[in-house]
């Protein structure tokens, strides 16, 4: 069986390589590494604003990561920016908020992670929780810099998540945001301090979002589950 093509979403930053300095897609290596790791053929899709290029790309796709990134815009939830709310990407929200419609509408497996999860809860009509520390008195989900926070995490027994990380374990996270409410999504991990981290769809398809980054961690049990499952729906069409 060929190994399944797993769509990774993109920033789209200013960048410095070598002599150059100019506008990049990119992604942290990480990612595509584990989803080699892990069986699956890892392929970056930038923000596209084109019409009809979201439903191309999901016909293509054997599975999805939203992958993390900027604070979504408040405006996509009805809400007035927090004053820690920055730096987000109306390309790339327009952008996953089109794939996750396409995904939908064909049954693709999907994966979010970190703001890729918060992008899942806001497409589905849910809110999000702007500031984090306001309601934990904390930053250890957010330690600053380019530092990931170590969080507990533990899962409701019976889930998908569960059953592919075990009942509890230790994430890697850098979030200041997470998820107020989620519809269609139940909540399905949270960390000591009561922040949601997780949620799944019911059914038999693949839709998960996670508020940690399973890229950075020597278990990838969610990628590797995500690429089982993008292994059978491309085996299925």
């Amino acid at each position: 069986m060929p190994a399944p093509v797993i769509g990774l979403t993109t920033y789209r930053e200013d960048a410095a390589w070598g002599v150059w300095q100019q506008r990049a897609d990119l992604l942290p290596t990480l990612y595509a590494d584990a989803v080699e790791a892990t069986g699956g053929v890892p392929v970056l899709l930038p923000p596209l604003a084109q019409v009809g290029a979201a439903d191309a790309v999901a016909a293509r796709l054997d599975g999805l990561v939203i992958s993390g990134g900027a604070d979504v815009d408040p405006t996509r939830y009805a809400e007035e920016p927090h004053p820690r709310t920055a730096g987000w990407r109306p390309d790339r929200d327009a952008w996953e908020v089109a794939l996750l419609d396409a995904a939908e509408a064909v049954g693709l497996p999907v994966l979010g992670v970190c703001r890729g999860m918060q992008v899942m809860a806001v497409h589905a009509g849910g809110v999000l929780e702007q500031h984090v520390p306001d309601l934990v008195d904390h930053e250890r989900h957010s330690p600053g810099g380019d530092a990931f926070g170590e969080t507990e995490v533990v899962t409701l027994a019976g889930t998908r998540v569960a059953g592919l990380v075990g009942d509890h374990l230790t994430v890697n996270c850098h979030h200041h945001q997470s998820v107020r409410t989620h519809p269609g999504y139940a909540a399905v991990a949270h960390a000591g301090d009561g922040t949601l981290e997780a949620f799944e769809a019911p059914g038999d398809r693949f839709c998960v979002g996670v508020q940690w980054h399973p890229e950075t961690a020597a278990d990838v049990g969610l990628l590797a589950g995500l690429v089982r499952a993008a292994a059978v729906y491309a085996d299925s069409r």
